[in-house]
């Protein structure tokens, strides 16, 4: 019997469909998919031994003993478990690494007890190579608007309002910046890629005239763009948000203060504001040569204060003066220094009303 195979790649993203990975647990915490979940057919164990044994002898010992390894019982459970995966996600597909042994035994084990899943054609690798050349070719063809401004200015918030935007900082799970760090931690490199391909991937058939962007370094925290991908984005045209310092002062408060005292006390309990502090220091501490010696002096000092003050009366206002000199000291001579190189045309400068305007004539 023909069990069902597919390579419908942009189908599975554009629907959102589950998948069930049956690689080892290694594989799969290295990097995946979008809605996907690892049962594996081979734990990493046995996936190592199965490997060496098919490096030694051949693809017929290394099946023989990997049906050893798993037996009737381990048949049975693993069977269970994807059986129950399935009846909770009826639309779902299989695939290992190559779409080869692996998804093909899974597939038939699963046909024998009356339930048909359709395995991917050519497993994870040929699904991730779909993503990254996709990625590359949505990039390519669409323009791209970048939005600019300084640290504070409301670029995020703002981005959330434009349709065709893509939130990359959002993907990354960072910030992006020096003090950027949230307290869930950021996806795996591979993971990144797959996830902003996804989204690229849904923005492309919208069929927007424009792909909208904050501007980013190549880095986003540890998540970087891959320099082609990073290449085609950074070809653009750039719109500078400005904000003034009083409403950056309290954008940036609240964000990178109050929401993170938020998260780090759902973390860390009783002791996130501890947690929270040792890290701003240890933030600190990182662009200490940057800033120079007695510059970051003053920021200790600065800090330090308005911490053991905020700790009497937990009156997050009492960062204010900390948060000014951030930006005023530190963000914004590097904002003015890489505003004053780029090479990307300014073509528009204004507050968030004065932007939202401009790309509605653009039509984005």
């Amino acid at each position: 019997m023909s069990l069902p195979l597919t390579d419908d790649f942009r189908s599975i993203v554009l629907h959102d469909i589950p998948l069930l990975d049956v690689r080892a647990p290694v594989e799969y915490e290295k990097g995946a998919f979008l809605h996907t979940t690892n049962i594996p057919i081979l734990d990493d164990e046995e996936r190592r031994l199965v490997g060496i044994r098919y490096k030694e002898e051949g693809n017929a010992a290394a099946e023989k003993l990997a049906e050893q390894l798993i037996k009737n019982e381990g048949k049975e459970k693993r069977v269970a478990l994807w059986k129950a995966y399935i009846k909770e996600n009826p639309n779902a597909m299989l695939f290992c690494f190559r779409g080869g042994q692996r998804s093909g035994i899974s597939q038939s084990w699963l046909a024998e007890q009356g339930v048909n899943i359709t395995r991917l054609k050519g497993g994870y690798k040929a699904f991730r190579n779909f993503l990254m050349q996709e990625s590359l070719r949505i990039t390519a063809q669409h323009k791209t608007i970048i939005l600019g401004g300084r640290t504070g200015s409301g670029k995020t918030v703002l981005l959330s309002k434009i349709e065709g935007s893509v939130d990359l900082e959002g993907i990354a799970n960072h910030r992006g910046s020096s003090f950027g760090p949230l307290t869930t931690p950021q996806p795996s490199q591979i993971d990144f890629e797959n996830n902003l391909a996804y989204t690229l991937i849904h923005f492309d058939a919208k069929n927007f005239k424009y792909l909208v962007i904050e501007h980013e370094s190549h880095n986003i925290g540890r998540a970087f763009i891959p320099k082609p991908l990073y290449i085609n984005l950074v070809e653009g045209e750039l719109i500078l948000l400005e904000t003034p310092i009083k409403e950056r002062v309290e954008i940036t408060l609240y964000e990178y203060v109050t929401l993170a005292l938020q998260n780090y006390s759902e973390k860390f309990e009783q002791n996130g504001v501890d947690e929270w502090a040792k890290d701003v220091h240890d933030n600190l501490k990182r662009i200490k040569k940057r800033l120079g010696s007695e510059l970051y002096l003053e920021f200790q000092n600065l800090f330090t204060e308005s911490l053991n003050r905020f700790i009497l009366t937990k009156d997050v206002a009492l960062f204010k003066p900390f948060i000014q000199r951030l930006l005023e000291d530190y963000y914004d001579p590097m904002y003015d220094y890489q505003i004053e190189k780029t090479k990307i045309p300014i073509i528009f400068r204004g507050n968030a009303e004065e932007v939202l305007a401009f790309l509605a004539l653009k039509k984005i």
